[in-house]
């Protein structure tokens, strides 16, 4: 699992999947490339949902890698943690941090990716330099803390600014968005440059999970701007 592959990769996020059945979520998704989990804290972001334990019976629970998005305060405390646990790439938000760039070496270093995040308001260009120590830059398409909401495409020109980075070789790094993507709109996302693909309603409110995640995939493949 490497940046750089031209190929689309579906995370289906368990926030929209049954929390009493999230074992048998992530078996009916079996075919996507990641599983998106969202930890939030009810400080960072004004919901509360599952933290370290619930990570730690999934890892148990699945074979798909883990993406784990840390919507949380103190992620330099607390985010070395879920790589310990198994996951397979930890991405906190850069609002939150108090030195990104220790905590992507601390993640790393416990064995996973490490990622950045950004809120829709948060610009871009200030952490192109930093972006240098991560595997993943996360550009958030809703706010933060709820799933369900619509996507914001006014915060595409950041994934395009990112996809040029990367194509002039001065980042090497997984552009994922997180945030209404669907048959409608993940389109527009890939074109953009998005490689990592953050799908819950989507995927999770589909009669047939498994398929959805291959539809997207394929609706991502036509349109991806590598």
């Amino acid at each position: 699992m490497s940046p750089g592959s031209a190929e689309p990769m579906i995370a289906p996020s368990i926030l929209s999947a049954d929390f009493a059945r999230l074992a048998e979520a992530a078996d009916a998704v079996s075919g996507a490339d990641w599983l998106h989990v969202d930890v939030m804290d009810a400080h960072f972001v004004p919901n509360l949902t599952i933290g370290l334990p619930v990570v730690k019976s999934l890892h148990r629970a699945t074979d798909l890698p883990l993406d784990c998005h840390l919507m949380i305060d103190d992620p330099d405390r607390w985010a070395p943690g879920y790589a310990e646990a198994g996951a397979a790439n930890v991405t906190f938000h850069v609002e939150a941090a108090a030195d990104a760039v220790a905590t992507a070496r601390a993640i790393r270093a416990a064995g996973a990716l490490a990622g950045l995040s950004v809120k829709p308001g948060t610009p871009l260009e200030p952490y192109l330099e930093v972006l240098r120590e991560f595997d993943t830059l996360l550009v958030m398409t809703v706010e933060p803390g709820f799933g369900g909401q619509e996507f914001m495409a006014e915060v595409l020109p950041k994934v395009r600014l990112a996809r040029k980075e990367v194509r002039a070789g001065h980042l090497r790094l997984f552009i994922e968005v997180d945030g209404g993507i669907g048959g409608d709109t993940i389109e527009a996302a890939a074109e953009a440059g998005a490689d990592v693909f953050v799908a819950g309603s989507a995927v999770f409110g589909a009669d047939d999970p498994g398929r959805a995640v291959e539809g997207l995939r394929r609706q991502a493949r036509g349109s991806m701007s590598v």
